[in-house]
């Protein structure tokens, strides 16, 4: 069998004890002592109805119940108000009439003694009180007037109760009102405001009061708020207590109970809390915070949290500070219990019963109920200063029931221990063979219960091996368990448990598995309002643990996915929270669950936003050019503010847009702001946190500058001269922040740099450019602007160049010379220009060299040559001379010169001839391998594009493909210039090849085109057939080996079914890997014979696909009878077409000559182009010699009269409007018609759009 950690934890190990003895007891039929299974509980009485008390106990046997009321004895059963139910084991009394009043009788403490001939067992002492149902007394409609800003507490007071009530604060409809940080439901039930917005106006505040234990809701009369608006700036208001008051609070807990610190504060903004522990550091597992952090939980108080805390709340105006003295005090619980046992006569018993409480409480024995010091005093019991209780030497007299009480003034405890004397043999009550899985660092707890009395003796070993004993981890139990703490892989092995002095033992086998371990957990988000949260619980598990499941837990309580609001989502390792409220806030934690361990790991949830906008804009400080701005911050929703941005509006401006003046650190609530002159500011606020930029704030009052004289002048003052003898000066315009003042314009100031004198020529002008004509061409000035307004003049501006416009230059360059330096590059000089001469900048000289053609080279060559080529060169204003590379050789070219400025090019010199001298060839322009035989290439090619010379042959080179590319160069010199191929011999049928192939000069070789090659093999037919059969024909496909040369073969056929004779394919190409063979029979069998050279190579059946032609008989088509009537209807149709075509002879019909020289309808002219319009006498002849077949005929009609050779028949016809386009030229088909020998176009009629009208 398998045991994993839930059925044998550590924990459990005394009562382990007490089940091994209830199982000895059942195994062996032996009696039984009593033993308090159900202990009656405390009960407040509302009712009659409420009043049960309840008692259960087992035994053997069967117990007998006794009850006790305040320390005397009470008999349920001679009382006439109550009856009194018994079964076995049980016992209850309960009212069966009566009223409240008549309840009371009962209150008290009552003991329930269960007893039989081998001892009494004791309940706990429980209470019985009584109380009247809560209700609601008649109250006045209550109205409350605030003005907006304000605290308010709307009171609940619910009616006084032992039950502890829960409030629901709901509107008409029901649902709750919404609380935050501003609104809080208080302890007391009340409803706080921090401060009331106008918003929180309603008449339906109601109170609803809730009783768990006797179901009851007790709604309130609802209670009108009316909130006004201030008719001044709500003032803030510094953070003052609501709840608790005072300075410092007190509170005594007892162990083990919930406590909740509550701290309720008013104020504007709404402060936030914010807890801490001053003497020690606040437990963040052992507490959780609720209600928007206005609470601080203990969930299961102990002595360690007792101490003092502070919630400290604070806003933008203070802080506020209170103090909470929690001291914890304890109702006694047991430390160490006494165990019940079997215990042989004569042993000595030591029951130890130790218990600790706030204060110590004290311990006391009983046997069977009674106190010990009610009975007489027994030499063999002694009571330690600890509350040990120890029996020596006991005999069966001793069995009975003890009872260990501990009590202080917070309340009693007791438990009950039986001490049975009796002798039985040792046995080993645990399975044999359990295996037992943990994961590493559980406690391993491997089972060995035992029974016997004398109580067994139990040794462990692993492997033969009892010195695992000493390690510190390894503890045996005191009921025969086996204990190892932190267990590890080492730990793995079969244990035995032994009784000592007798052969009984067992095995167990301890497996250990690897712990879980979450490898990506959960992290701290930070979330805006209404998006998605996404946590990720990433774990590493066991293979050989069961799957496990991932459990997520919001502040400790479980999350369950819900498909209905689709606010949690768990997918995977995935947990996703949607639309994130206030509400969602928290710590988050995942749990990764085996069946045999757990890991987990916690996040959280953080709700932040932009921060709101500041408030409170003041100036102050005012100066010319600076004045101070402070403001009050808003919310900032839990991300601080980290910058600032102070924003302006010029009111004098006509866009009005705001723009950026300052940034200042998030701390800052003022800052000094810098100022333009002459401007009407209003400014306003942005705070920025990490989540984005606040909206803005309220814009403060306006703020006027006076007017100054400009403090700067326009920057970027130049000359953008363009027109020939005008000078235009431009500049950047000048922001309007720095005119400074009203009528503000720009004054230009010019003067020639040479010739002029001293005198600055001055003109104003409200924007650039500003434009002088007439100053001469490329004539040089100084320049500058200055800024003035109605207050005066800017500073001194600074003077620089400008020059009015250029026009093109006046002259070619000088003694242009040209040196050929090789067969591409020559080099070009000539004489710098007269500057005078270029009316502008001089950038440089232009040389432009021209390619006019190959040298030498016979017409059908020159008829090859590309286009013209025209090359420019652009050459500094210093330079002097330049080479010129990249010319083709053996080549005509001719070369201009020219000056150029900005406004372009001056005239060119004459141009200059020269040539190139003859180079090496370009690569031959193509270069294709063919292998005629196994040992045989034959290389075909394409004379080079560029010869760039005299062509007077070619150089071939080859070589066999290698790894080392070491084999040796093969030349072949072709000294014939028009050559185009040439076949290598003798070539390796195993080895691949390259080719070079270069053209040949006289000045030497060119450039090479490569190829690589392997010559073919002479190969057989194809193999390896593939058939895919059809019902009319079969596929045929094949594999071709690498290299073999191509084959013809063919394919003849013969249809079994019908006995033809052999049919044969048209040739097939081996390359072509794929064949339709095609027109067979469905449903027939036919044999396929492959054939090359006339030889077979392959031969094979197949059987088409569908059904066969079955041959029809007894039609009477094949009948003689009918052959011979159609062919006597053939021969009269013949002789009735030879009557007609004599008939027509006699008949004579007219040429198109003739018919042309007669008179014709203008709708009906002659078509006279190239097609219709040519004819010839003999054309004429042919048509007039051609006999008619009959007159009558409609076969001789005009709507069947042919275009027949080269003639046209120019029958008068009087055609629609519509579709006298279509008749006025033939078509292009019609055309090529026209023009075929008689024999191809006898059957040409006239076109079918062509509509022939009477």
């Amino acid at each position: 069998m398998l045991a994993q950690p839930g059925e044998g934890d550590a924990s459990k190990e005394l009562p382990v004890e007490r089940s091994s003895l209830e199982a000895i007891f059942y195994t062996c039929g032996v009696k039984k002592p009593p033993a308090i299974t159900t202990q009656p509980e405390s009960v407040t009485v509302f009712s009659v109805e409420d009043l049960v008390m309840t008692c259960e106990a087992s035994g053997n046997p069967p117990p007998i119940f006794r009850w006790t009321k305040d320390g005397d004895s009470f008999d349920p059963g001679s009382d006439p108000e109550l009856k009194v139910t018994e079964r076995a084991g049980s016992m209850a009394f309960y009212t069966v009439s009566g009223s409240i009043d008549t309840l009371k009788q009962y209150q008290g403490k009552y003991v329930c003694y269960a007893s039989n001939e081998l001892g009494t067992a004791v309940s706990n002492e429980v209470i019985l009180n009584t109380d009247t149902l809560p209700s609601l007394q008649k109250e006045k409609k209550v109205k409350k007037k605030a003005e907006e800003g304000e605290s308010v507490v709307l009171k609940c007071n619910p009616p006084p109760s032992s039950m502890e009530p829960i409030i629901h604060w709901m509107d008409w409809r029901l649902l709750h009102i919404q609380q935050s940080e501003r609104v809080i439901v208080g302890k007391d039930g009340n409803l706080y405001f921090a401060h009331v917005k106008t918003e929180d106006s309603r008449s339906d505040y109601t109170c609803n009061i809730q009783y768990l234990a006797t179901r009851t809701i007790l709604p309130k009369e609802p209670i009108t708020l009316s909130v006004t608006s201030s008719n001044s700036v709500v003032r803030n208001r510094r953070p003052q207590l609501m709840r608790p008051t005072g300075s410092n609070t007190t509170y005594h807990v007892l162990r083990g109970q919930t406590l909740e610190l509550e701290c309720i504060v008013q104020g504007l903004p709404t402060p936030s809390v914010s807890w801490l522990r001053k003497d020690d550091q606040l437990s963040e597992s052992r507490t959780t915070r609720e209600m928007f952090n206005r609470r601080l939980r203990f969930s299961n108080i102990s002595e360690i949290d007792a101490g003092e805390y502070q919630c400290m709340a604070s806003n933008t105006q203070g802080k506020v500070i209170h103090t909470y003295n929690v001291a914890v005090e304890a109702g006694p619980y047991w430390i160490k219990e006494p165990v019940s046992q079997l215990y042989a006569p004569g042993e000595t018993v030591r029951l130890d019963c130790q218990a600790d409480g706030i204060p110590t409480p004290t311990i006391s024995w009983s046997i069977n109920g009674i106190s010990l010091s009610e009975i007489d005093k027994n030499s063999r019991h002694t009571l330690t200063d600890s509350g040990s209780l120890i029996l020596k030497e006991v005999d069966f007299s001793n069995t009975a029931i003890y009872q260990c009480r501990a009590a202080n003034k917070h309340g009693t405890i007791l438990t009950n221990t039986n001490v049975y004397v009796i002798e039985l043999s040792p046995q080993i009550l645990s399975e044999d063979g359990m295996v037992y899985m943990f994961t590493e660092g559980q406690k391993a707890l491997l089972d060995c219960e035992t029974f016997g009395s004398p109580k067994p003796k139990i040794t462990w070993d692993i492997d033969s091996d009892p010195s695992f004993l000493a390690d510190p981890r390894v503890n045996p139990l005191a009921s025969g368990g086996l204990q190892i703490s932190n267990v590890t892989r080492d730990d793995e092995g079969l244990y035995t448990c032994s009784v000592l002095n007798s052969n009984q033992s067992i095995t167990a086998e301890l497996v250990v598995l690897n712990r879980t371990i979450i490898l990506s957990p959960p992290q701290a988000l930070r979330v805006q309002p209404g998006k998605t949260a996404i946590f990720t619980c990433l774990a590493l598990v066991d293979p050989k643990l069961t799957p496990p499941s991932i459990q997520w837990r919001h502040n400790g309580r479980k999350l369950f996915q819900s498909s209905m609001e689709d606010k949690y989502t768990f997918e995977g390792p995935d947990g996703m929270v949607a639309n994130v409220q206030e509400g969602d806030e928290g710590i988050y934690t995942c749990q990764v669950i085996t069946n045999l361990d757990m890991a987990e790991a916690s996040g959280s949830i953080t709700l932040v936003d932009r921060p709101d906008p500041p408030a409170l804009l003041q100036l102050s400080d005012s100066k010319r050019r600076a004045i101070t701005l402070s403001w009050t911050p808003g919310d900032d929703h839990k991300s601080p503010v980290e910058e600032y941005i102070v924003e302006f509006e010029d009111q004098g401006s006509k866009s009005k847009v705001w723009e950026d003046l300052k940034r200042v650190d998030g701390s800052a609530l003022s800052t000094v702001l810098s100022l333009h002159p002459y401007m009407s500011y209003r400014f306003r606020v942005v705070a920025v946190n990490e989540v984005g930029k606040s909206d803005p704030s309220k814009p403060s009052e306006l703020h006027k500058t006076p007017a100054e004289v400009p403090d700067k002048n326009p920057e970027g003052v130049r000359s953008e001269s363009l027109e020939p003898g005008t000078l235009l000066i431009t500049w950047e315009e000048m922001d309007k922040k720095n005119f400074n003042g009203p009528e503000f314009k720009y004054r230009v100031f010019w003067m020639r740099v040479l010739g002029s004198g001293p005198e600055w020529h001055t003109s104003d002008t409200a924007a650039p450019p500003f434009i002088i004509k007439d100053v001469g061409i490329y004539s040089s000035f100084n320049i500058k602007v200055q800024a003035v307004n109605e207050e005066g003049e800017g500073p001194e501006p600074k003077p620089v160049i400008g020059f009015s416009g250029e026009d093109v230059p006046l002259e070619a360059p000088m003694a242009v010379g040209i040196t050929p330096l090789n067969s591409t590059a020559i080099r070009v000089s000539w004489a710098a220009i007269n500057k005078d001469t270029v009316r502008g900048k001089l950038l440089g000289y232009k040389i432009q060299v021209t390619r006019l053609g190959a040298r030498g080279h016979h017409r059908g060559r020159r008829a090859r040559e590309p286009h013209t080529t025209v090359t420019v060169v652009e050459t500094g204003p210093s330079e002097e001379k330049r080479v010129i590379s990249g010319l083709r050789p053996y080549s005509h070219y001719s070369l201009t010169a020219t000056v150029f400025n900005s406004k372009g090019e001056g005239p060119a010199c004459e141009p200059l001839a020269f040539d190139t001298e003859e180079g090496a060839p370009g690569p031959p322009t193509s270069l294709i391998l063919e292998s005629p035989g196994e040992t045989e290439m034959t290389l075909h090619w394409t004379a080079p594009i560029h010869t760039n010379g005299i062509l007077i042959g070619y150089l071939l080179q080859y070589q066999q493909i290698v790894e080392t590319n070491d084999s040796p160069m093969q030349v072949i010199t072709i000294e014939n210039p028009a050559a185009t191929h040439i076949t290598v011999n003798k070539l390796d049928r195993h080895s691949r090849y390259r080719f070079y192939l270069r053209g040949r000069t006289a000045i030497g070789e060119g450039d090479p085109i490569i190829r690589e090659g392997v010559t073919t093999l002479d190969g057989g037919p194809p193999s390896n057939f593939s058939l895919v059969v059809g019902e009319t024909a079969v596929n045929l496909s094949w594999t071709t080996k690498e290299r073999h040369r191509n084959i013809r073969f063919q394919i003849r056929y013969l249809d079994k079914n019908n006995g033809e004779n052999w049919k044969q394919s048209e040739r097939v190409n081996s390359s072509q890997s794929f064949y339709q063979l095609q027109g067979l029979t469905p449903g027939s069998h036919y044999r396929l014979l492959f054939i090359h050279n006339d030889v077979p190579f392959w031969e094979t059946d197949v059987d088409t696909d569908g059904t066969a032609v079955m041959e029809v008989q007894g039609g009477f088509a094949t009948q003689g009878w009918f052959i011979g009537l159609v062919s006597a209807v053939v021969l009269l149709l013949l002789l009735l077409l030879i009557l007609c075509f004599i008939k027509r002879s006699k008949g004579g019909k007219y040429s198109v000559k003739d018919k042309e020289d007669g008179p014709m309808d203008s709708e009906a002219r002659p078509m006279k182009d190239d097609t219709f319009g040519e004819y010839s006498d003999n054309e004429e002849k042919r048509t007039a010699s051609q006999p008619s077949l009959c007159d009558d005929s409609k076969l001789c009609s005009e709507d069947n009269l042919d275009y027949n050779g080269g003639s046209a028949v120019t029958t008068e016809l009087h055609l629609d409007e519509s579709l006298a386009s279509q008749c006025s030229r033939p078509s292009v088909a019609e055309t090529a018609t026209l023009n075929t020998p008689p024999a191809a176009a006898a059957n040409n009629s006239m076109p079918n759009s062509v509509a022939i009208l009477d």
